[in-house]
């Protein structure tokens, strides 16, 4: 956020703004190119608040938020002074109340018609947090004037993907530039992939053991680079495609294929993992561990193959020798 005070700063701001690569807690260690700007009026300030909704996995509930630590990112507040924090759980029969804005605002230090100005906002914050079908909303910052005025001054909302079928008019918005290119990739292919700042690859079916993998790989010492479930269908164009999302990025230097062979054999897996990696140039150590139906029958496929594969007997054995083999320990 930059100030100006006549029109001449605003264009030398823009100009040094447009092009740079922003680092924040968001974009990661990359960074990313900013390629647009937003100019809005500016307002004297006399306090930074912050407001927002969120889904509380554990109570399983919409959590309204707010702060007196606005300007600054929420994780930071969290990580480093949470007291600063002040929640109300929404009954999703009820809604979120006035009673309950009332009782965040006055939390917040709000006087007089300040309550009922934040009153307004936060009853309007749910309203579009529920009709929209949101995973997040927040104003940060929603600041006091030194007018006495309650103003939210940012808005930033994440839609569940889930819920765009309702709102098709909401897809329009959407900037490809500025998405993870590897994520776009993934959706093409039906993969559900998120980058992580790891070197460990991996591809597993499911999202609860792709999550207990990741896991796994943490504990083992290492760092996974990605979250990847190719779902029920571990074919050779699944595991290829896969391959190629994981081998876009360059931090990575070993992946572990973690499968479940429920509905889903093993043998077939193994047949589409030999496939795929004769198909796609991978040049990283690549850790296999099948387990369920025909699992014996795909652990030959593997040694058998004139691939090389470092064949894992259990998860644990799966995630130190993936870990091992991305800091050198294997070649």
């Amino acid at each position: 956020v930059k100030l100006a005070h006549s029109r001449s700063e605003v264009e030398e701001l823009a100009s040094k703004i447009l092009g740079m690569n922003l680092i924040t807690h968001q974009t990661g260690s990359d960074g990313k190119e900013v390629q647009r700007i937003l100019i809005e009026e500016g307002v004297n300030i006399q306090r930074e608040l912050y407001a927002g909704i969120v889904l509380d996995r554990a109570a399983r509930q919409y959590v309204f938020m707010v702060s007196t630590e606005g300007g600054v990112e929420i994780e930071k507040v969290a990580a480093e002074t949470p007291e600063k924090i002040i929640k109300e759980w929404i009954n999703p029969e009820n809604g979120f109340t006035e009673k309950q804005g009332e009782k965040l605002a006055v939390k917040l230090g709000l006087v007089n018609g300040q309550i009922s100005s934040a009153v307004d906002i936060f009853t309007s914050l749910w309203n579009v947090f529920n009709d929209l079908n949101c995973s997040l909303l927040e104003i940060n910052p929603l600041v006091v004037t030194s007018q006495e005025q309650v103003i939210a001054l940012d808005a930033k909302l994440n839609l569940d993907s889930n819920g765009l079928f309702r709102h098709r008019e909401l897809l329009e918005l959407r900037d490809k530039s500025e998405e993870d290119p590897a994520e776009l990739l993934a959706s093409q292919y039906n993969l559900n992939y998120i980058n992580l700042d790891g070197n460990v690859g991996c591809m597993v079916n499911g999202a609860g053991l792709a999550m207990a993998t990741m896991d796994i790989i943490k504990l083992t010492g290492g760092e996974p680079a990605n979250f990847l479930d190719v779902g029920g269908v571990a074919n050779a164009e699944t595991v290829a495609n896969g391959f190629k999302i994981i081998l876009s990025d360059p931090n990575v230097k070993s992946i572990l294929i973690n499968i479940f062979g429920g509905i889903v054999r093993c043998d077939r897996v193994a047949q589409g993992v030999i496939h795929a990696m004769d198909t796609v140039n991978v040049t990283i150590p690549v850790v296999v561990r099948l387990e369920g139906t025909n699992a014996k029958e795909a652990a030959e496929l593997l040694n058998n193959s004139s691939l090389e594969f470092l064949v894992a007997t259990s998860l644990q054995d799966a995630a130190e020798k993936a870990v091992s083999a991305a800091i050198g320990g294997h070649k």
